[in-house]
């Protein structure tokens, strides 16, 4: 174990900060749940992968690269994946057709989020490849008491009983009988509960389904169907990482219902006190202002930040997505803007290229990140060693996932300097000194560094640049 500041995490389940101890120092377990890959990750989507990314290089300085075990699931059972197969694969088996469809659309996100910067997850687990557990758990939550066979206005379900789990609710802080009607919660006539869940409903024709049997008050009930979305979560987190492991994380949004009811499936299933011991989220993502959405035609996905001009009429590379996202603290709202993506730009064209070797992060960005991962206060740090301290600064950057590297200059670019250097020089001529250096001041801002000097054979006055790193 690396000697380091005492990590401490903001724990969403009991409202606090405390000192991180895990249940295995040898094993450190985390789960983070991934994307629903039926169409391309948004910037919404990258946050997570990010923040969760820095977690995963933290603990692995502080434990040992291999004692850390990350697990990041793929989401390949929704409704929208549906209608995707069938729109895009008309006639083929419906489950074939569905893998195609998330098959090419988790390429797509695997190569988005490798050009953020994140390291692979150890796992990334695919749901339809846990069916089997998560029949079994379902089976268990029957047995237990905590879920029943019904017949509803879609066909036979199971259903997860809320009620009989006294302390349901615990991580929302949502009392039961509060739970009515909306809220992303149905009232319907076959429910015990309002709030009861789905664990497990029988499929349509023209849906995607495995053959299942449950046995509910001595009757066994086949049931070809499909699950519920926060079954698979619960099944995938404990074949990998156990019925009871480290961290949980995930966006803010999952709160409510989802990660409340993977508590409680897990919990009940597996007679446990808690699924585990601490629960992380990252808060909101709006763009310019403004909550993302379709509608208000600022959705923006990862590969059109880094493949098109849609945003802000330019590409953007990784490594400035990457610093825009840590430059707010991962559980603050975060306005995702074009002037943040310049500011980042700007800080990272400051910053020197450089090899890690044999260096160790920096003590004062350690301390940032072991405060419930500062990261703003960790990019603080580092810009402090970027000159001080150059092995340090790329330690200590490689362990945010910024390796700064030497900026390829375009002819565009090329361009565009000489020209304003060329109106610098005139000013020069002209005496106007006060605009001259406010040219020379706004280039340095943007990472452009002239040098004046005399030309040997003619004693006149020269500028050279460079980007400077």
């Amino acid at each position: 174990m690396a000697d380091a500041p005492q990590l401490k995490l903001y724990n969403t389940l009991t409202r606090e900060k405390t000192p991180f101890s895990p249940i295995d120092p040898a094993n450190v377990r985390m789960y983070v749940c991934g994307p629903t890959v039926y169409d391309f990750a948004h910037i919404g989507n990258a946050r997570p992968v990010i923040v969760f990314d820095v977690l995963y290089r933290l603990l692995r300085h502080v434990y040992g690269e291999n004692h850390v075990t990350y697990i990041r699931n793929i989401t390949d059972l929704d409704d929208k994946i549906n209608a995707r197969a069938l729109r895009d694969y008309p006639g083929m088996e419906l489950n074939a057709a569905i893998r195609l469809v998330t098959e090419k659309t988790e390429q797509q996100f695997q190569q988005d989020v490798k050009a953020l910067g994140c390291l692979e997850p150890d796992h990334q687990p695919r749901a339809t490849e846990h069916i089997a557990g998560m029949i079994r758990i379902i089976q268990q939550l029957i047995d237990r008491g905590n879920a029943y066979v019904v017949t509803g206005g879609d066909g036979r379900e199971v259903l997860f009983s809320t009620g009989s789990m006294p302390d349901y609710g615990q991580l929302s802080k949502r009392k039961l009988e509060d739970q009515q009607a909306g809220a992303r919660v149905a009232v319907e006539a076959h429910k015990r509960n309002p709030a009861d869940f789905v664990l497990w409903k029988e499929s349509a024709a023209d849906q995607p389904g495995w053959p299942a049997e449950f046995t509910f008050e001595g009757a066994t009930t086949a049931i070809f169907g499909r699950p519920g979305w926060h079954i698979e979560c619960s099944a995938m987190a404990s074949a990998h990482l156990g019925e009871v492991f480290d961290i949980h994380g995930g966006g803010l949004d999952l709160i409510f219902p989802h990660h409340e009811n993977e508590i409680a499936q897990s919990r009940c299933a597996h007679g446990t006190d808690v699924m585990a011991n601490v629960w992380m989220h990252n808060g909101f993502v709006q763009v310019e202002g403004r909550k993302m959405s379709k509608s208000e035609g600022n959705f923006v996905t990862i590969y059109e930040l880094l493949h098109t001009e849609k945003f802000g009429g330019r590409q953007w590379p990784g490594d400035v997505l990457r610093l825009a996202m840590l430059m707010t603290h991962y559980r603050e709202p975060i306005d995702f803007s074009i002037k943040r993506l310049e500011e980042a730009e700007r800080l990272l064209a400051k910053w020197p290229a450089g090899d890690v070797g044999a260096a160790q992060p920096h003590e004062s960005v350690l301390v940032a990140l072991a405060d419930d991962l500062n990261t703003v206060a960790a990019v603080q740090a580092l810009h402090g060693l970027a000159h001080s301290d150059p092995a340090a600064f790329a330690a200590s950057a490689a362990l945010l996932g910024i390796v700064p590297k030497k900026q390829e200059i375009s002819e565009a670019l090329s361009e565009g300097v000489e020209s304003i250097i060329q109106l610098r020089l005139e000013m020069l001529k002209a005496k106007n000194f006060a605009e001259a250096d406010k040219i020379r001041d706004d280039l340095l801002a943007k990472g452009i560094q002239l040098k004046d000097g005399k030309d040997p054979a003619t004693g006149e006055r020269v500028t050279t640049w460079e980007v400077k790193r």
